[in-house]
């Protein structure tokens, strides 16, 4: 039999070595890519987090206010996910996708003009407009690439860009604000938004000339290789909902709102993570930007392994609830001894556990949602879930940051963190294992 026969309907199935080989081929054309887009995404949206070391004491804000403007962020977000993730569904990722991040560097650049607390919400606000619809919408595009049984690893080793942005993005923070603190009258801070803000522009001009929407598109591609991967996405769309209506349905879909629910518990862990990172690190003694960009580093390096080891592993045995439920229960009691450690190294060590946990959550749970919404109906799918989940991105850092005017400590915010976390936990294991392990 030939690798022609793929292209013949009702044709036997082609050999595993060619549909390993197509495979392949794709991932390493897309993914990494993907994950470079995504690091980059990742560090503008989290870097406010090195930037409070210097401007919240340079412009007065209290921990209140910038756990506000970090959330603040998100209901940006929020407003335009799901309008976000339906255009790019009708014009395509690559167009939209290099829109979304050409706009968004250029807002976070300009946070260099901010110098009052308002301006800091605002322009949280307008940068939560300028990404909406970038994650969902490249959980999307993976749709089009690959069939439900091979996307955990794929989403997970693409996820494994935002511990990648901590790896190389805390310490370069760290040394950005450190050596350029002053220069032409600037503050290190500012130097940090105007400098990282200028791969997010260059990189979403790649995109446009580097990504194709899908595998017809593909000239890198052969016709027996498109038609092993349109043969597995049309298998993979058997039994969805795919209908027109279907933006209509995936709002009145209690799935869909129940996955709403598990998200919002997992990303709280995560944004709650993220942005308090430095503060973390820092107040169990270390000194210096750089030096804390260096050490909060290490929880991130530790997550990177562990995402893509259960990523990995979930694909291969077809199972998706228990590869969610143990990293979440790890997160939770993580945050708990992390808040209680008294000295650096026990820190470092169960934030390192924490991060894994809280990290590897996210990519495993793309495939729950992913394994009964198609089409436009998983473009609204995804985005809403993505939306509504990311609230908690809101208030994860708003209520760390309330907690700790209040107590004078972060010890009560890590015990809500690692509560969501187990709520999260029970809610996966709710889920019916029939509806999700594909």
């Amino acid at each position: 039999m030939t690798v022609q026969a793929a292209r013949i309907p009702g044709a036997a199935a082609p050999p595993a070595d060619f549909v390993e080989q197509t495979y392949a081929k794709v991932f390493w054309r897309l993914v990494p890519f993907l994950m470079l887009c995504y690091v980059i995404a990742y560090l503008d949206r989290v870097n406010v987090g090195f930037a409070k070391l210097q401007m919240s004491q340079q412009l007065g804000f209290s921990e209140t206010v910038y756990g506000l403007g970090a959330g603040v962020f998100f209901i940006g977000y929020f407003l335009f996910e799901v309008p976000s993730n339906v255009i790019l569904h009708r014009v395509g990722a690559r167009v939209w996708i290099a829109r979304i991040m050409i706009t968004w560097g250029l807002i976070s650049g300009a946070f260099l003009f901010v110098n009052s607390a308002t301006s800091f919400y605002i322009m949280r606000f307008l940068l939560g407009l300028a990404e909406a619809g970038f994650y969902p919408g490249i959980i999307l595009y993976t749709t089009a690439w690959f069939p439900a049984h091979r996307r955990a690893k794929v989403i997970a080793v693409f996820m494994s860009a935002i511990p990648i942005s901590g790896i190389f993005g805390n310490p370069l923070s760290g040394w950005i604000m450190d050596a350029f603190n002053g220069a032409h009258g600037l503050a290190g801070w500012q130097w940090m938004f105007l400098i990282e803000a200028i791969p997010a522009i260059l990189v979403g001009v790649a995109v446009y000339l580097y990504l194709d929407n899908r595998a017809s598109e593909a000239k890198w591609l052969t016709d027996a290789e498109k038609a092993v991967i349109e043969r597995d996405i049309a298998q993979d769309n058997t039994g969805k909902d795919n209908s027109p209506h279907s933006i209509a349905t995936v709002f009145r879909d209690p799935r869909v709102w129940f996955m709403s629910l598990i998200y919002f518990a997992f990303v709280t862990g995560q944004y709650g993570l993220t942005f308090w990172m430095p503060t973390l690190v820092k107040a169990t003694g270390v000194q210096g930007n750089f030096n804390i960009g260096l050490i909060s580093a290490i929880p991130f390096l530790f997550a990177a392994i562990v995402m893509v080891i259960l990523g990995r592993n979930a694909d291969r045995m077809r199972e998706r609830r228990w590869h969610l439920i143990g990293p979440a229960l790890c997160g939770a009691v993580g945050f708990i001894v992390a808040a209680t450690a008294t000295s650096t190294p026990l820190a470092i060590a169960f934030l390192s556990i924490a991060a894994a946990g809280v990290l590897t959550c996210a990519p495993l749970f793309w495939s729950l949602p992913t394994s009964f919404l198609a089409g436009t109906g998983a473009a609204a799918g995804i985005a809403l879930i993505n939306s509504v989940g990311n609230l908690a991105g809101f208030v994860s850092p708003y209520v760390i940051g309330a907690l700790r005017d209040l107590t004078g400590t972060t010890e009560t915010g890590m015990y809500a963190l690692a509560g969501m976390l187990v709520v999260g936990a029970v809610c996966v294991f709710l889920t019916p294992a029939r509806m999700v392990n594909r």
